[in-house]
């Protein structure tokens, strides 16, 4: 980082019609820091430290759009943490456009310094935030996947995952979930009709990650049930009409 002193003297011997390459040789900086000068000449502020970086760690100040991208991050999320490399990413199907946006909104309300982007793929959308502040925020990172290793909770997450439970229910089943309408058949008077219901499922192959989601749903008053996949519990399955109600009125279908 160069003062400002330096920066001006570089600009003023440019002004007097100096190459960048003469300039650069007398003040000892290089040429695209020159050119950036002329572009802006002030440093840039620098992105003040994380509420967890403090000498007295707090919590986010929007706690509902923690609980959310907390919920977001656990489904389809990764943090990449290099020495040159810091940023979280979460994977959002392309079908589901107002899911890219949340999952854009929720990184700018949590950490509103850092630059936030949108990769498209095949049938996706990266959408990341560059810091390596993501590291203190969601502490659950970690190498290799997260079935594979433990996920638990610290203090402070769980007091912003109880204040505000339904947003981490929305993250949850918006990354790894769905809202479908499942249908059967009954005789009644001797004919047989078909009837349809709303349900929702959570699929996550990690056994704490599950754990997560329906303690959360137990505390709401919400009834589930597992359903195995190749006789795995890979699945949580809410039938029930009042806890589809429920999940209807704070949750919703992905948009």
């Amino acid at each position: 980082m160069y003062d400002l002193s330096t920066r001006k003297r570089a600009l003023a011997l440019v002004a007097q019609g100096r190459s960048l390459n003469s300039v650069s040789k007398e003040i000892g900086v290089s040429r695209h820091a020159i050119t950036c000068w002329l572009g802006r000449v002030e440093p840039l502020p620098r992105t003040p430290p994380c509420i967890r970086c403090r000498d007295a760690p707090g919590t986010p100040e929007d706690r509902p759009a923690y609980a959310n991208l907390l919920g977001l991050y656990l489904g389809d999320g990764h943090v990449v943490s290099k020495p040159r490399q810091h940023y979280l990413a979460i994977t959002c199907t392309a079908s589901w456009p107002g899911l890219v946006d949340a999952a854009e909104d929720a990184m700018r309300r949590v950490l509103p310094g850092p630059g936030v982007s949108r990769t498209a793929r095949a049938g996706c959308v990266d959408v990341r935030s560059f810091t390596k502040h993501w590291c203190c925020l969601l502490p659950q990172h970690g190498p290799g996947k997260k079935h594979e290793r433990a996920i638990v909770l610290e203090p402070w997450q769980r007091v912003v995952v109880d204040a505000h439970p339904w947003e981490f229910v929305r993250g949850l089943v918006h990354s790894d979930g769905c809202r479908i309408t499942n249908w059967t058949t009954r005789v009644v008077s001797g004919e047989r009709k078909r009837y349809e219901y709303p349900r929702y499922f959570f699929t996550n192959r990690s056994d704490d990650i599950r754990g997560l989601y329906t303690d959360t749903l137990d505390k709401l008053g919400v009834e589930w049930t597992h359903c195995t996949r190749g006789g795995v519990p890979y699945n949580i399955s809410v039938a029930r009409q009042a806890s589809v109600a429920l999940l209807d009125a704070h949750v919703g279908p992905k948009r």
